[in-house]
């Protein structure tokens, strides 16, 4: 008989309550006037070590309530995952299309969509007892890759990391009571088009997190023989 994961209603609540978030009125408004769905809580496996923490939720992906879904951020980040063997598939383009992740969790530093994908410092603030929230319902968790700096910023405040690193791409932080936390850059076609970040560097800034979280992808049975 499984045994009964203790953590399973505390994750359960934690995105009862950001999905009925209503802290940011301009997030709010800006949500319920385009029908853009609500905010999106995490996605992942719930014995993730690895947590993947993004800037804002992207408004394609919202109404399908999953982070990093839908939009070219997604498709690099994903297929990556996919490599590193943590997502069973390399696209993530619905809520239905059958993606499963393993050993990681993915989430954004702002649940709701923001005008021109372009979070405020308040509303990061705000959102960050989410972020607590979600990592505290995470029990073997143990790296956050924060992508890019706004991301970075969010994870060294949920942390409370002080004095705040800035952020560069390699970054690792270590927290007396918390995950260790890594930075790369966004992948964001800005970014990745221009080769400022490329999948070869985000494959080792990944493969630093999974090292971190004692993470190994589960053998195939072709590989076990």
């Amino acid at each position: 008989m499984p045994v009964p994961d203790p953590t399973q209603a505390e994750r359960a609540r934690v995105a009862a309550r950001i999905r009925a978030c209503r802290r940011c009125p301009r997030l709010v408004a800006w949500r319920e006037d385009g029908d853009r769905g609500l905010p999106v809580p995490g996605f992942g496996d719930p014995a993730a070590t690895v947590f993947l923490l993004g800037l804002a939720t992207a408004a394609p992906g919202n109404p399908t309530g999953r982070p990093f879904t839908a939009n070219r951020s997604a498709d690099f980040l994903v297929a990556a995952l996919h490599r590193a063997g943590l997502a069973d598939q390399p696209r993530s383009e619905h809520a239905g299309d059958g993606l499963r992740l393993s050993g990681a969790w993915m989430a954004s530093a702002v649940r709701c969509p923001p005008p021109g994908h372009r979070p405020l410092a308040a509303e990061r603030d705000a959102c960050l007892q989410h972020l607590r929230d979600e990592w505290h319902a995470l029990p073997h968790l143990r790296a956050v890759l924060a992508l890019g700096a706004f991301a970075w910023d969010a994870a060294l405040r949920a942390a409370d990391v002080d004095p705040r690193p800035r952020f560069t791409h390699g970054a690792r932080v270590a927290t007396p009571d918390g995950p260790v936390l890594l930075a790369s850059y966004h992948p964001s076609p800005q970014n990745t088009n221009t080769n400022l970040l490329t999948a070869a560097m985000f494959d080792t800034v990944l493969g630093r997190a999974c090292a971190e979280g004692r993470y190994a992808p589960p053998t195939t049975s072709e590989e076990s023989t």
